[in-house]
């Protein structure tokens, strides 16, 4: 590790330590389902953003960019992006004590680098070797930074004070982002973007439904994302968790709606 990943790499843990002070509930302030979120007004204000900026800009970009690239070519900018992410993962992972992911992910990104043309292929996947997820929320989580309070971010969507945080402070947790030489760093943010679109016009419908059709879509969003957030990160939200975005999914299909199961409207059109 050079000089400067490294020292970037501590000055983002610095950041997140510092930032990383969540709000903690006081008696009665939580609601049905474990829910704090002394924030809803500014919330539902953002929501009310991202709702616009998705149906003006997102929804539709999403939708066309399925419909006029072919579905390899989609995959193929999914697998970039998820390799290019990778080396950050394994940080992640070290920091949270979980040497076997690191290795994992560490094999897996020189496995697909090298076999899988810079990691446009997913040879890996092929052969059973999955993508050991972390981030720095989870990080912070591992260490015992408590969850806080429900956010919803204009632009990022739902998230918790810890996991905002985690986002702010994975910019910076990224080897690539140190050694990669301009414009070739900003590949995996342009790679990620793409991908991003991909998922939103794979999965329209559905998420169509929440957004869209359902009473209460702020309500609605926020529970599938603590619920989901807490399952992944080890708590008892129950045994229906779902990745919308995972695509390295242990053999399942990738392609398979997400939301099918629970959270679904059976009725919407």
């Amino acid at each position: 590790m050079t000089g400067s990943v490294r020292r970037g790499i501590m000055a983002a843990l610095f950041m997140g330590l510092a930032l990383s002070g969540c709000s903690t509930p006081g008696p009665g302030d939580v609601q049905p389902g474990g829910i704090y979120d002394p924030h809803e007004a500014v919330n539902r204000r953002n929501h009310e953003l991202n709702r616009a900026l998705d149906r003006a800009l997102v929804r539709p970009a999403g939708k066309e960019y399925t419909k006029v690239v072919p579905e390899p070519v989609t995959m193929t900018v999914s697998n970039f992006a998820s390799n290019l992410s990778l080396p950050g993962t394994v940080v992640n992972n070290l920091l949270q004590g979980d040497l076997k992911g690191a290795w994992v992910n560490s094999f897996r990104f020189s496995f697909n680098t090298v076999f899988g043309i810079g990691g446009l292929g997913d040879p890996a996947g092929d052969v059973g070797i999955y993508e050991q997820k972390a981030d720095f929320g989870g990080t912070l989580a591992k260490w015992g930074v408590p969850e806080g309070a429900y956010v919803e971010l204009p632009l990022l969507g739902p998230s918790t004070e810890r996991d905002a945080v985690g986002k702010f402070v994975d910019l910076f947790t990224d080897p690539l982002s140190y050694v990669l030489p301009s414009p070739e760093k900003y590949y995996g943010t342009g790679t990620k973007v793409l991908s991003g679109l991909g998922s939103r016009g794979r999965y329209a419908e559905t998420i169509d439904s929440i957004l869209y059709d359902s009473a209460d879509s702020y309500a609605q969003s926020r529970a599938i994302y603590l619920q989901n957030r807490r399952f992944e990160l080890g708590g008892d939200a129950g045994s229906d968790y779902v990745d919308p975005y995972d695509d390295q999914s242990g053999g399942s299909d990738p392609y398979a709606d997400p939301y099918a199961d629970p959270y679904a409207d059976p009725y919407a059109e």
